[in-house]
């Protein structure tokens, strides 16, 4: 009862923080909110009095149509390269040293080169084996644009996602294995129950983060012709010769992006409840 009655006299009487002084990096970085405001505001009138109804109308759906090929485009390749990223990450963490050395040299080669690269390796470079390729039958597959960009963003995002898993595995204390093993349980049992859920806590945010970066890189290939947003923008742009067509592009990518970042956090805030003291 004391306990309560201090806590609620210390809430009471708790004397008021000190004003902040005003010291240069804060009017510095008043200045330069200030200054993104006034440029938004800019942004935002600019957009209101070149408002072409007529533009909206006819490219409208074909945004439309860009944007569900941008979604399904990244929403795939992160369900396979998470499939992918898996044995990756195991052997990554394995004590064979083929296969850690294996799995080393593919994290190292997609995540030390540009995704664009490896999208024209991909698309151009196998192309100059099509008749080994239409030998054993996968020509069909890579000259679609289509499925390069797929095998591309699969290959690339599991390499990073393999490195978010291996570090999130390895956060977790070994006190936790050694107290599963006393308690008599398999490993596993220990793996899937006791050390995969405090790692996904920990990869949560940087599997957040590889999300919005594949969203914003899937806009690359609209060079190899797949029509996502972009390839849409382009396409637009090539017929009125009007940026606005990659404004609202650049306004779509944003809402994207934003929309990602609060799903992430409500879902952190969740499933971290009980870590909040």
């Amino acid at each position: 009862m004391t306990t309560i009655t201090n806590t609620q006299s210390e809430r009471v009487f708790r004397p008021a923080e000190p004003a902040r002084p005003w010291t240069g990096a804060r009017i510095t970085g008043h200045i330069l909110v200030a200054i993104w405001l006034a440029l938004f505001a800019g942004l935002a009138i600019y957009l209101y009095n070149s408002w072409q109804i007529d533009l909206i109308e006819t490219y409208a759906p074909r945004y439309w149509n860009g944007l569900k090929t941008t979604l399904v485009l990244v929403s795939l390749s992160i369900v396979l390269g998470a499939l992918l990223s898996l044995p990756v990450a195991f052997a990554r963490m394995s004590d064979n040293r083929i296969l850690g050395a294996i799995a080393y040299a593919y994290v190292y080669f997609f995540r030390g080169t540009p995704l664009l690269a490896q999208i024209f390796l991909i698309y151009y470079g196998l192309g100059t084996f099509r008749p080994f390729l239409e030998t054993i039958g996968l020509w069909g597959f890579f000259r679609e644009a289509w499925y390069c960009a797929v095998l591309a963003f699969t290959l690339n995002t599991a390499a990073y996602q393999a490195e978010i898993l291996r570090g999130a595995i390895l956060s977790v204390p070994k006190g936790q294995w050694e107290g599963a093993h006393a308690l008599g349980l398999s490993k596993f049992q220990t793996f899937r129950k006791i050390i995969l859920p405090q790692a996904l806590i920990v990869a949560l945010r940087p599997y957040g983060n590889e999300i919005i970066l594949m969203i914003k890189g899937s806009a690359i290939v609209a060079i190899i012709t797949v029509y996502d947003l972009m390839g849409e923008t382009r396409r637009a742009y090539s017929r009125t010769f009007d940026f606005q067509t990659y404004l609202w592009a650049a306004i779509i990518y944003l809402a994207i992006v934003e929309v990602l970042r609060n799903i992430i956090e409500w879902i952190e805030r969740k499933i971290t409840i009980h870590l909040i003291r």
